[in-house]
């Protein structure tokens, strides 16, 4: 799952007891296990071999140059959203011909950088954007090429806000306008049309929509070769689960073993395929490391207030997502032998973790039942590796935290903890337009 575990009661990342880390980084701090991504990248790459795919890791999980060029290092291409992500997969590497670009929102400026830069591919979401792409692509007097985002009509059953393989989302379009589509823009000269895109959403526990988006998809292929189209690629997203909890997630040999099948022909004749792992590879190598400041009683309740909250990590909040929490500091009987909801020990104390950010939905757990915590003691929010520092803020005038990489006993900062010069640092200067 990951490289973080209690040792002698003090949790380490790898070979990093966090308290001394802590001491010479501060908190709160994202802190990020080399290990731990390089294993799940490479079981990917394992459990997927015989279809010998492009992983095209998602920028947008978890952006940091540092990430992305360790990734990029075994092999790796990016899925990216924005043309900062772009332009962040760059910095860190990789070539722009082994990224994939998906988002409903492409700007000109965003598509002109992209074409410059020599995009492997477009994730066209819509008709007007693949116009507008072919039309820039005419101005520059460049060929590029395009797959166009189905929507399988699958339910992923996932949280609404991040399910986006239904009719009802602004991703992408239904099979029966993608026949339509190939036949109006399939033989466009600037922009070609040669592939087909998938992402039904994430995180996806279950493997059965992905079986039930991939049959729809190749029923498609079929048709759209049978008109003289050819398809080169297919693209099929991401979404693979996490371990919020002890192994709530299927292993991607699991994911491998239905979705190879279904592939493997198709594969021999020439298609090409690529995936877009993200949260898969990145939340179980991150924990967000805290302080406790105060702990306050409140009528039945208490309270752990510790120095970020929702400003560091909005899941719990905006999804109401679980993310495990424990003291980084434990006495024996209290080191945890699983991460879950219910641990199943005593000794334990319902608390509300929360930050200092003045709305009352700054949480990051309710009710928790925790071991006894201090004013000054460490906790670890677990499974805090994807969508944590990407959706930080800055809310309250809160400087953003520190980002860190361990391998082994080495300790690298990869982003420095922002100071309060940095919040003001585009505004010392106004200018009249």
């Amino acid at each position: 799952m990951d490289h973080f575990h209690h040792r002698g009661g003090v949790l380490h990342c790898e070979d990093v007891p966090l308290p001394d880390l802590a001491a010479r980084v501060g908190t709160p701090t994202y802190v990020y296990s080399s290990r731990t991504l390089i294993d799940h990248y490479d079981r990917l790459k394992a459990a997927f071999a015989a279809l010998d795919p492009l992983f095209c890791y998602s920028v947008k999980s978890c952006g940091n140059l540092s990430i992305c060029r360790l990734l990029g290092e075994r092999g790796a291409g990016m899925d990216v959203v924005s043309g900062g992500e772009l332009f962040r997969a760059m910095r860190a590497g990789v070539p722009a011909s082994q990224c994939v670009y998906a988002g409903v929102g492409k700007t000109d400026e965003e598509i002109r950088f992209a074409l410059d830069a020599g995009l492997g591919w477009f994730n066209v979401e819509s008709e007007q954007e693949f116009e507008n792409i072919s039309r820039l692509a005419r101005e520059k007097g460049v060929m590029c090429r395009a797959a166009l985002r189905i929507n399988p009509d699958v339910d992923p059953r996932t949280h609404t806000y991040t399910s986006t393989g239904k009719k009802e989302t602004k991703f992408g379009v239904d099979l029966e306008r993608a026949r339509a589509f190939f036949q109006r823009f399939g033989r466009d000269p600037h922009c070609r049309l040669a592939a087909l895109h998938l992402h039904i959403g994430s995180p996806v526990y279950s493997i059965d929509p992905y079986v039930s988006a991939i049959t729809k998809a190749l029923a498609l292929i079929d048709d759209l070769t049978g008109q003289g189209f050819r398809i080169e690629m297919l693209d099929l997203g991401g979404g693979f689960g996490a371990d919020y909890e002890s192994a709530q997630s299927p292993l991607a040999a699991d994911y491998a073993a239905s979705i190879v099948p279904l592939l493997r022909e198709r594969v021999a004749k020439g298609l090409k395929i690529i995936l877009e792992p993200g949260r898969t590879i990145a939340a179980n190598a991150g924990l967000l490391l805290l302080r406790v400041q105060y702990i306050k009683q409140s009528g039945a309740k208490t309270f752990v207030i510790c120095d970020a909250g929702m400003n560091a990590l909005i899941r719990p909040c905006h999804y109401g997502s679980f993310h495990f929490i424990w003291p980084v500091n434990v006495a024996p009987e209290h080191v945890p032998a699983k991460r879950a909801r219910e641990m199943g020990m005593g000794g334990l104390t319902p608390v509300d973790v929360v930050g200092p950010i003045c709305e009352s939905g700054d949480f990051l757990a309710q009710d928790r039942p925790l071991p006894p915590v201090k004013r000054g003691d460490l906790l670890g929010v677990f499974t805090a590796g994807a969508y944590g520092m990407v959706m930080a803020s800055r809310y309250n005038a809160s400087p953003l935290p520190a980002e860190v990489l361990v391998d082994g006993s080495r300790v690298t900062v990869i982003r420095e903890r922002e100071t309060y010069d940095d919040l003001i640092a585009h505004e010392r200067s106004p200018r009249v337009v």
